[in-house]
């Protein structure tokens, strides 16, 4: 019987994908190739391999440590988090249609992987590997599209990161300009960096739509088209990687930090979130000429069925009745979802620094940014408990799950809140907080079932370890503040 990984390999029409990308390497004149794919924070991992054993690659993959999945990190006591020195090599195999040149240096591409367990594994050789988060958000999407007669999700996310100076010693120095929100002679004083994003990823795909500068110091936000949620995910996974590459090249910081500064807003990662039926990919080739890469890298889902807008003759605001259950899911396990959506020590500081729209209730509403979800525009919701650094597939995976819980169950999400949440609760509404700390998030994940299951075999416990790790650090550290507040706090 065929493992995952021979059926991947020998998956109708790769061989011919395999076949374009030699022809666009000799093409573009590429020499080096980055086999890149995710691990469990969102980091991007993997090889570096001269393009001219792309073939041998694309058929036989590479091979790294399993704990790659975890950045090879060791948790506190020193055991290494997921997976340990004796482990074997996972299996790197690369996704064709995702190859792409890399603007910045057009010697070199770059193509995401999907990971399987080593072919001499004992157990389940050849098997997908369960801590590959890309890999299960592919599978999950197609699961629910074959459980939903094809009905599919697309994701727009809203980027914010901030521009960061150096002083002298290469260390952090402030905003590169001041917190003013949607001002245009700030946003003109990051054009220098702005442009060249902007001229980069359009290089790689991306349909730029619109972009401001937001209320932190130099806090920015690029827009691009939405689009199906694994190829949102792979764009957001590449924007952060053009910044980087910007900011190397002007010798400033490219910060996907939630929280660097109090007092000012946080950068979150806005998801806008919607379920359709039908539509067919179509390239945009952004005015370029030929492609920088392959065909599916240009393309966008258009058309189809939005089954999220409201049905004719009710309240043109209240999504249709799927668009209610998947709200209904996702409000029945906002406090577990928080924990991947604001995955991080750091985060909660966007949620304790009040006053600056972070959602920090689960509930839902229209124009209610102090809610955890609301309806931003007919035929879509934005999910508000999400912030920069986000590992988009494991978000995507997790929000498919409590979608699929909601239609299933005929979840009801309620009358939708249109007070401030604040004054509600005031006026007496029962509304449940989410969660504000890494501990209590991870806590809530551990008992909801569903969005666990987002998380299959090895995932869970990988990206438990490391995060419950990351809070116990926290906790038995003395920080500046305690030396500050309790130094002389006697006699």
């Amino acid at each position: 019987m065929a493992t995952d990984l021979e059926r991947h390999v020998e998956a109708e029409g790769r061989s011919e994908l395999v076949k374009q990308v030699r022809g666009m390497i000799n093409a573009l004149g590429v020499k080096y190739i980055y086999f890149q794919f995710v691990s469990v924070t969102g980091r991007i991992v993997g090889k570096g391999i001269p393009a001219d054993h792309w073939e041998r690659i694309a058929q036989k993959g590479f091979q790294l440590v399993y704990g790659s999945t975890a950045n090879l990190y060791l948790d506190r006591h020193g055991h290494y988090i997921g997976y340990g020195p004796e482990a074997s090599e996972l299996v790197g195999i690369p996704d064709p249609e995702t190859f792409c040149q890399l603007p910045w240096d057009k010697r070199l591409a770059r193509v995401f992987c999907t990971c399987f367990r080593n072919r001499e594994e004992r157990e389940d050789p050849g098997a997908h590997l369960t801590s590959d988060c890309r890999g299960n958000l592919r599978i999950m999407h197609n699961e629910f599209q074959d459980k939903y007669g094809g009905l599919h999700m697309r994701m727009g996310t809203e980027p914010e990161m901030m521009w960061l100076k150096k002083d002298e010693n290469g260390n952090l120095d402030g905003g590169v300009t001041k917190p003013n929100c949607y001002h245009i002679d700030q946003f003109e004083e990051l054009r220098p960096a702005s442009l060249r994003v902007i001229e980069y990823a359009e290089q790689m795909g991306f349909d730029m739509i619109q972009g401001d500068h937001e209320d932190a110091p130099g806090q920015l936000e690029l827009n691009w088209m939405f689009d199906d949620v694994m190829r949102n995910a792979d764009r957001l996974t590449t924007y952060r990687q053009i910044c980087a590459q910007v900011a190397r090249e002007q010798n400033l910081i490219a910060c996907f930090m939630t929280k660097p500064f109090m007092s000012v807003s946080a950068s979150g990662c806005h998801h806008n979130v919607s379920l359709w039926k039908g539509g067919e990919s179509v390239i945009n080739t952004l005015h370029q000429d030929p492609l920088g890469g392959m065909e599916d890298v240009f393309s966008y889902l258009e058309g189809g069925e939005n089954t999220f807008m409201p049905d004719p003759g009710t309240d043109e605001r209240k999504p249709g009745p799927i668009g209610l259950m998947c709200i209904g899911g996702v409000v029945a396990h906002l406090r577990a979802l928080t924990a991947i959506g604001s995955s991080t020590v750091n985060s909660y500081r966007r949620l304790w620094d009040t006053g600056f729209w972070a959602p920090v209730f689960s509930d839902w509403g229209y124009q209610n940014r102090t809610c955890g979800l609301r309806v931003s525009a007919p035929g879509r919701f934005e999910y508000r408990s999400v912030d920069s650094m986000v590992n988009p597939y494991l978000m995507g995976a997790a929000l498919l799950k409590a979608f699929d819980d909601g239609i299933t169950n005929k979840l009801d999400p309620g009358e939708p809140e249109e007070r401030n949440i604040y004054e509600a609760i005031k006026e007496g509404k029962d509304v449940q907080r989410l969660p504000m700390s890494l501990g209590e998030a991870l806590e809530a994940l551990d008992q909801d079932e569903v969005i666990k299951s987002a998380m299959p075999g090895e995932m869970y416990r990988v990206f438990t370890h490391y995060k419950n790790d990351e809070w116990e650090r926290f906790n038995h550290t003395v920080t500046s503040w305690d030396v500050e507040t309790y130094l002389d706090y006697l006699p």
